[in-house]
């Protein structure tokens, strides 16, 4: 599955959600506006965080998410993989191997060298 494929998922989940569960679905959303809404950071470092995480968390979804915000707030692909090998050294050998994804995600969505 391509990683637009899985943005694509993410983005008709969320949009079933709010349908069938529109309070937990708005409060999850709402909740994560606030936590990208503070100023000491910005927002690219904010989605640079973000990547490490979803290759920590080994989750697909969360990675073509992130480096899609990561790349539109600016990070460039080297940062994107410096984020996720700061999870790799924090996960170990599962995290590396969720740079597949993130690789393919950096590919498809047209980051440069």
């Amino acid at each position: 599955m391509s990683a637009k494929e899985r943005l694509d998922q993410v983005h008709k989940l969320v949009m079933e959600l709010r349908k069938q569960y529109p309070s937990e679905t708005g409060a999850f959303l709402e909740f994560m506006k606030a936590a990208q809404s503070g100023p000491a950071l910005s927002a690219k470092v904010k989605e640079l965080v973000n990547v490490g995480l979803a290759v920590a968390a080994q989750c697909e979804w969360c990675i073509a998410f992130h480096v899609k915000g990561a790349l539109d707030a600016g990070a460039t692909r080297d940062e994107i993989m410096e984020a996720a090998f700061q999870a790799v050294m924090m996960h170990g050998g599962p995290a590396l191997m969720y740079l597949t994804p993130l690789r393919e995600a950096l590919d498809e969505f047209g980051a440069s060298e």
